[in-house]
């Protein structure tokens, strides 16, 4: 099954036949030095056509591996389609990666090349140069900095679209022999997943996968050649890839690249886009954001806020459409008065669907943003899936749930209550570790390591499989339920709940510096850096209080029962988390041991 007007083609075959069907459309926007600038479905092509020339030019192989270490920009994809059109796989890396983690992906993946945004990528890869043979150059879009650089390997963005052109003038036919050979079995790009347990993986995601799930969100999210993305998570993890490049090519949709990541609420404010992405952690910051606002605002208008949000709440996971008049007039006059300003000041305003994805997310932050009006959906995919394989409709927004599979994708619970999944969207495979893809896929079921349950036709994700924890006592409990219902508290940042094997749960806790600060500085609490708020005696009652609230909405046996306050944050450069801020939980249980000692030293009634 497939959505209507999805032609059979690859990425790159759907690139060239956007360009020679409608040339002037607009197919991407980038703001440089505060300008928006339009780029056409014509000059994209041609771009990404002759970087992926150029390379041809400076020797890459057949079938070659092509790193990308960017932020999000139009050289990102131009790189990426490049590469397709020439039948190279582009392997994106984080852009927020230390020197060792893009040692690690850039060798194990055997890139040839290496696209690097500016200085400060190119130095990582010139400190791990020594570790990757089979690096040949490095390509910076940004030269700034580097002019002096005396090292033969390192050319332009610009200088390779050149030799590109130059090679197409020599060779005016080899783009289309190398397209028109192109098949749906391809390797397209590789997808290195976060490696929260141990070293990443390279997922290998096919163009048929690619293709898959396009209509797959299409259908799912009600999109059309009119919606509008900012494009602002990285592109190496396959939630960006899904909204940034397969849907667009197929659907003709426009694509909105920002200055940078440091300027996506200001972004977000002039896009107004009309479909927005955002995993857990930006929910939290904006619902934090919006704490913030509204206790700067203080007096009426947080009395006014605090009404609104009382008078619509209980239609909050009701649609719209299916509210009785009443409830509809309710909200519009609520909407008028405060939610309006809220969803101008978020940039929220326009959209027509609103996602969060990648992991689990508290009920309460959903329920929240659904309340002011934001269409908020969960949705629920994997680097292995090529991204969404489960989402809400719109018009059935179950608290707590993912919804049902996407068009072309087969679900169902195995052993343990394991999610498996069947389709085209499944990748084709670990690169160069059989062992792992043998133990993910098994007689064509791709098995998640996602434990579920079924709740009125709606899959209800509840843990990873190797997460669930089993207190002394025989309890199974779910840590990401328990951690995100501290989370839901806009004074907790990060939880790690501790229980395994012990006679309760426990919590190690980040405070949010933000609110906590805005709090303490209300309350006239002096403070100088994180640790000095962290420690603060009024700071712990304040967390206490936060806790017995998150203790209130779960079973008995699964409130936290001690915590302790982390005096610094969490951060990757540690090891800590993630470059998608997933909580290395071996590292953490490590490093903390002797909190985590203290926790369990004396008996809790």
């Amino acid at each position: 099954m497939t959505a209507p007007g999805i032609p059979s083609l690859t990425l790159p075959q759907m690139l060239r036949e956007r360009a020679r069907r409608h040339p002037d459309r607009t197919a991407l926007r980038q703001k440089d030095f505060g300008i928006w600038t339009p780029v056409s479905w014509g000059r994209y092509y041609e771009r990404a056509r002759r970087f992926g020339l150029g390379l041809k030019a400076l020797g890459l192989s057949e079938r070659g591996h092509v790193g990308i270490l960017s932020e999000n920009r139009q050289e990102w994809v131009f790189a990426q389609l490049g590469c397709g059109v020439v039948r190279a796989v582009a392997v994106g890396v984080y852009a927020t990666s230390p020197a060792n983690e893009v040692a690690y992906v850039l060798g194990h993946a055997d890139a040839e090349f290496v696209v690097c945004e500016d200085q400060e990528q190119t130095d990582k890869v010139l400190e791990a140069a020594d570790a990757l043979p089979a690096l040949r150059h490095i390509i910076v879009i940004d030269m700034k900095g580097l002019r002096h650089y005396a090292d033969d390997r390192i050319l332009s963005f610009d200088a390779v679209e050149r030799l590109g052109a130059e090679h197409e003038a020599r060779h005016p036919l080899l783009a289309d022999a190398l397209l028109d050979a192109q098949r749906p079995e391809d390797i397209g790009l590789i997808v290195y997943t976060s490696g929260s347990t141990g070293k990443p993986k390279g997922a290998m995601l096919s163009y048929r996968n690619m293709r898959a799930e396009a209509p797959a969100i299409i259908e799912r999210l009600g999109l059309d050649e009119h919606a509008t993305h900012l494009s602002y998570l990285p592109l190496c993890h396959v939630a960006e890839q899904m909204l940034t490049t397969f849907t667009p090519l197929y659907l003709g949709s426009v694509v909105n690249f920002g200055e940078s990541i440091r300027t996506v609420q200001e972004d977000l404010r002039e896009v107004a886009p009309t479909l927005f992405l955002g995993v857990p952690r930006i929910w939290e910051k904006l619902h934090s954001a919006i704490h913030i606002k509204m206790a700067e605002a203080g007096g009426y208008r947080r009395r006014l806020f605090e009404r609104a949000l009382a008078a619509c709440e209980p239609w909050a996971e009701t649609a719209p459409a299916e509210r009785p008049l009443p409830a509809r007039a309710v909200f519009a006059f609520w909407y008028l008065l405060v939610f309006r300003a809220l969803l101008n000041y978020t940039g929220l305003r326009r959209t027509t669907v609103c996602l969060t994805g990648a992991a689990p997310i508290s009920p309460l932050i959903v329920r929240f943003f659904r309340t002011i009006g934001v269409p908020l959906i969960e949705v629920y995919g994997l680097t292995e899936t090529a991204g969404m394989v489960t989402g809400q409709h719109l018009n059935a927004r179950t608290p707590g749930s993912v919804g049902v599979p996407v068009v072309g994708a087969e679900c169902r619970v195995g052993e343990h209550g394991e999610l498996l999944v069947r389709g085209d969207t499944v990748f084709e495979g670990y690169y160069k570790n059989p062992e792992a893809t043998a133990r993910a896929i098994r007689d064509g079921w791709l098995h998640t390591g996602d434990v579920v349950r079924m709740e009125n036709g709606q899959i209800v994700i509840v843990d990873r499989l190797k997460d669930i924890m089993i207190t002394a006592g025989g309890k199974n409990l779910s840590p990401s339920e328990i951690e995100n219902a501290l989370k839901a508290s806009p004074y907790v940042k990060e939880c790690i709940v501790i229980g395994e094997g012990r006679p309760f749960v426990a919590a190690l806790i980040q405070i949010d510096p933000e609110t906590v600060g805005k709090w303490a500085e209300e309350q006239g609490i002096p403070y100088t850096h994180f640790r000095s708020l962290a420690e603060h005696e009024r700071v712990r009652d304040l967390i206490d209080r936060e806790v017995a609230a998150a203790n209130a909405t779960l079973a008995r046996v699964a409130g936290v029962r001690r915590f302790h306050l982390l005096t610094k944050e969490l951060d990757h450069d540690d090891d800590e988390v993630t470059a998608t801020m997933k909580v290395r939980r071996a590292t953490i249980h490590a490093k903390y041991a002797a909190e985590i000692r203290a926790l369990y030293a004396a008996t809790v009634p």
